[in-house]
């Protein structure tokens, strides 16, 4: 059975990480166009990675939540691929060995003039970078001899991993939704492509679904408590 699953910055909550949109989100504190586009990098690029620098930082110490370890369990019987639109590494760390990340990954640098090419992709932490090797020196430069940048998809840009969220989601016996509002495109796009046959599920404490066709059983739970739900519902199918 194929088990795809969405999730969103809901399912890292509880492991402490501050949501970027909600009440007391890091939004309210950072200019949003000035840390997180691609006009702002080219404004100022020393403060976008600065931003990123204190994001990996502030987060060094988090771990996942039972709600990760629940999903990297499921490998063990089904086939499961997590598509996230969360920056944070949480999933592999829980043992998820098949992710795709919508929108970046914090912990991984690019070059800023092909972003996408992983010839050029560093991973932190680097020795001899600060705090740990996860603060990135303001000039260094990619392999091209670009700047490096931060591997986050920037509001201006495409989403080119979209595509394979996409191929996962038409294969899907069973998608579930996890953690986020369903708001933000393109990744909300993605349950318009799933299957009619899979069952949905979404969890969320204050689940919020637009008109789909699809028959959509809700969780009003958080994640860890949720996915002991859909643990025990995933046995009875």
């Amino acid at each position: 059975m194929k088990i795809v699953f969405l999730t969103g910055a809901g399912m890292s909550v509880e492991s402490g990480l501050t949501t970027f949109r909600d009440a007391g989100g890091l939004w309210e504190n950072y200019p949003v166009m000035e840390v997180a586009s691609h006009d702002g990098w080219e404004r100022n690029p020393d403060y976008v990675n600065a931003f990123y620098n204190m994001l990996r930082v502030k987060y060094k110490d988090v771990k996942p939540c039972e709600g990760h370890r629940l999903i990297a369990q499921l490998e063990k019987d089904y086939d499961v691929t997590v598509v996230t639109q969360n920056v944070d590494n949480l999933h592999e760390q829980a043992g998820s060995s098949k992710v795709i990340h919508l929108h970046g990954e914090l912990m991984k640098m690019c070059s800023s003039r092909d972003v996408d090419n992983p010839r050029y992709w560093v991973s932190l932490p680097q020795e001899g970078w600060g705090t740990e090797g996860l603060e990135v020196p303001k000039g260094i430069t990619a392999g091209d001899g670009s700047l490096l940048r931060p591997y986050i998809v920037f509001f201006q840009e495409n989403v080119p991993n979209i595509y394979y969220g996409i191929e996962e989601a038409e294969k899907a016996d069973v998608f579930i939704i996890i953690g986020t509002s369903l708001n933000v495109y393109p990744a909300a796009s993605l349950l318009q492509y799933v299957p009619s046959s899979a069952r949905v599920f979404l969890i969320d404490p204050h689940p919020a679904l637009g008109r789909t066709s699809h028959n959509v059983s809700i969780i009003a739970k958080g994640a860890s408590e949720g996915m002991k739900d859909v643990v025990a519902e995933l046995a009875r199918i």
